[in-house]
């Protein structure tokens, strides 16, 4: 059972829901920047550093001397907002304490949104602050890629890119209610509709087309699920089993595991899209992002 804390977030979300009313994408943008100015500012054991890598805003979170377990392991993390809205300053808080339990630096990447630069222009963003810090003598078996919703879905995409290309791959990944099917095709995503106080199939739909542009919606270019994923690394994926989403992470799994690779399914019931977001005002949220922390040092 949720915790009560967990269950009034609930209900404040349901309360935002306008049903038939489509908001453009600024309107999105805006409005998710002003709902999470609160998360913009991390935690006061941090420090943050502003960065620009391979042209492409990033922001470093560095964790206190006392508790670093590594001077080098880093997580490199792609904030989600469907592809067409968040940013570093949205996603500052949770990149933090993901920081924190995994007790390393975190690197935030600021790619390029849509409508106004569609695939591949995300993906290359990525793919240039990974070669880069490459370049810059980092080890990748002391990388460890994360990503939230639609970043959930970039990162494994990108795995898929440096496998196909040689280059070394990250030491793991970590996955928070990733989006991985651009074509919408999960029964979750019409059974878990009237659920989901966050994500909207309707929304999911013009987010698609904003992204993939031409491409079909099945390409594992842009929709990583149907991609090979022979020879990635060990992952951890967490989902809510409130959210249209749930059936992208249950396939992956399954498919990862046919493919041999390590993969660590956390299902969390009734809990809702990306609810570490919420780390400092739900129970559920610091659990599960303990558990991250816990994944990343036995991957140290």
């Amino acid at each position: 059972m949720p915790s009560s804390q967990m269950k009034r977030l609930i209900e404040y979300l349901r309360g935002l829901q306008q049903p038939g009313k489509e908001l453009s994408f600024d309107d999105m943008r805006r409005g998710m920047e002003a709902s999470n100015a609160w998360n913009s500012r991390p935690p006061e054991e941090v420090q943050t550093t502003p960065e620009c890598l391979a042209g492409v805003p990033c922001e470093w979170t560095q964790v206190p001397d006392a508790m670093r377990v590594s001077e080098s392991a880093t997580i490199l993390h792609l904030h989600g907002g469907g592809f067409v809205m968040g940013s570093i300053d949205s996603h500052r808080g949770l990149v933090a304490r993901l920081a924190l339990a995994a007790r390393i630096r975190a690197l935030a990447v600021g790619y390029r949104l849509s409508p106004e630069h569609p695939y591949p222009a995300a993906a290359e963003d990525v793919l240039g602050v990974y070669r880069c810090l490459l370049d810059r003598g980092y080890q990748a078996e002391q990388l460890f890629l994360s990503g939230d919703s639609a970043g959930g879905g970039l990162a494994l995409a990108t795995l898929v890119r440096l496998r196909d290309m040689g280059l070394p791959l990250p030491r793991a990944v970590v996955l928070l209610s990733p989006w991985l099917d651009l074509s919408l095709s999960g029964d979750s995503m019409r059974s878990r509709a009237d659920e989901d106080p966050m994500v909207s199939p309707d929304d999911l739909v013009r987010m698609s087309a904003a992204y993939r542009g031409e491409l079909d919606p099945s390409n594992p270019a842009v929709s990583p699920l149907f991609a090979s994923l022979e020879g990635l690394p060990p992952m951890v994926v967490q989902v809510g089993t409130a959210e249209v989403l749930l059936d992208d992470a249950r396939r992956l799994a399954e498919r990862a595991r046919s493919a041999g690779i390590p993969v660590d399914l956390q299902v969390f019931p009734d809990l809702v899209h990306v609810f570490q977001f919420f780390g400092p005002f739900v129970p559920e949220a610091g659990e599960a992002i303990e558990q991250i922390g816990t994944f990343v040092q036995s991957h140290l």
